[in-house]
């Protein structure tokens, strides 16, 4: 079998033998991450920042919506000239990726502009199918229209990124991809575009299941596997 059918359908058989259930599995996840991962941070605080802003279909939503899901956030803009759209094509790999496991039930990708007066309506839209992103499970979020300009610029602050305005309609920024946790736990961060999807992808993997010590350990024990033979 070629290494990368092999892979997914590893992570398929990992993910199909844990049932999720539970919060977070314990800090031997973080750990974990932490040792494979040199562009992860653990967060673990109990609430991320929330938010009330709108679709490009013009509907309310709210972090609160999605509590019952693991979220894959990040901020982008629209014209971004940079690495904006390096990183929606990183996220839109992962997207594929755990959207061909039982965690696709399991995960919501948001992207959040901090160009709100230029990202409205069909721009939204355009942007996700130019970029691969897949509708049915991630949405392009906008400020309201009675929000401030400045709105979710100061919300990406709030998470830990700052998007400084400059010439042309351009941002200097950070990039981060934010986890966010059943209950709206903010679980971590992976930090630039270094970091291996297949990381966060097993990441997001551990999240979704119980806190059982051998469950855990099974977890572990894959990683190990997939680390030694095709990741290292």
């Amino acid at each position: 079998m070629k290494i990368q059918y092999f892979i997914p359908a590893m992570i398929y058989s990992l993910a199909f033998a844990l049932q999720a259930s539970a919060n977070h599995p314990g800090s031997n996840l973080d750990d974990v991450m932490s040792e494979k991962e040199t562009f992860f941070q653990a967060i673990n605080e109990p609430d991320a920042p929330s938010f009330e802003l709108i679709n490009a279909q013009g509907e309310l939503k709210k972090l609160a919506d999605y509590e019952d899901k693991i979220v894959v956030l990040n901020f982008i803009f629209s014209n971004c000239a940079g690495v904006c759209p390096l990183h929606s094509a990183r996220i839109a790999d992962i997207q594929e990726k755990i959207n061909s496991t039982p965690m696709k039930r399991l995960v919501q990708f948001i992207s959040i502009t901090t160009d709100p007066g230029n990202d409205v309506g069909s721009t939204l839209e355009e942007y996700g199918q130019t970029h691969g992103l897949d509708p049915i499970n991630w949405e392009f979020l906008t400020k309201k229209a009675d929000d401030p300009e400045d709105f979710t610029r100061k919300l990406a602050m709030e998470y830990g990124v700052k998007f400084q305005p400059e010439e042309a309609g351009q941002q200097m920024h950070g990039v981060v991809t934010f986890i966010i946790d059943r209950g709206s736990r903010f679980a971590a961060k992976f930090h630039g575009l270094k970091f291996k999807p297949i990381n966060l992808i097993l990441y997001v993997n551990g999240l979704s299941h119980q806190e059982k010590k051998q469950k855990q350990s099974f977890l572990v024990r894959w990683w190990e596997v997939i680390y030694y033979y095709f990741i290292h």
